[in-house]
């Protein structure tokens, strides 16, 4: 054999009862971050009346009595008696009148936006370590994450 011709250790692994070498999977948690939609609140949209004071000013006009007099010039008379008499004149007033009447003035509507930001999150991860140890040779292997060779 050229194994023990050149001296060279030979490499085996030591086979269980079952046939396959005695070995041991290292396993670690990872975090595996997402995100779900859940319902966070309602925002409600209302009308209501409320009552406010309104002054505006408006032109209004009115008809007021004057006592005109005038001489009659000769010709323009007719007979005249002497006795009471009256006349009449209706007068006018324009007066202030308000009515009120519903105007749409506006359109009010509510739309969501999603807003995106970013958040930390955090949590314990569990990791399994190998150990190795033979007495017989003094190796000895510390705790690692696998991605080294054994130490001596």
């Amino acid at each position: 054999h050229a194994a023990a011709a050149g001296r060279e250790p030979a490499m085996r692994s030591a086979a269980g009862t079952d046939g396959k070498a005695d070995e041991l999977i290292r396993s670690e948690e990872r975090l595996r971050v997402g995100t779900e939609e859940e319902e966070v609140g309602q925002a409600h949209l209302r009308k209501v009346v409320v009552t406010e004071n309104v002054t505006t000013s408006v032109p209004v006009s009115h008809e007021e009595v004057r006592v005109v007099r005038e001489p009659i010039r000769e010709g323009e008379a007719k007979r005249a008696t002497i006795g009471e008499a009256e006349t009449e004149v209706t007068l006018h007033a324009e007066k202030p009148v308000v009515r009120k009447e519903a105007v749409p003035v506006e359109r009010v509507r509510l739309e969501t936006e999603k807003v995106t930001e970013t958040r930390e999150v955090s949590d314990t991860v569990r990791k399994e370590q190998i150990e190795f140890d033979d007495p017989k040779s003094g190796r000895s292997d510390l705790p690692g994450d696998g991605k080294s060779g054994p130490r001596h």
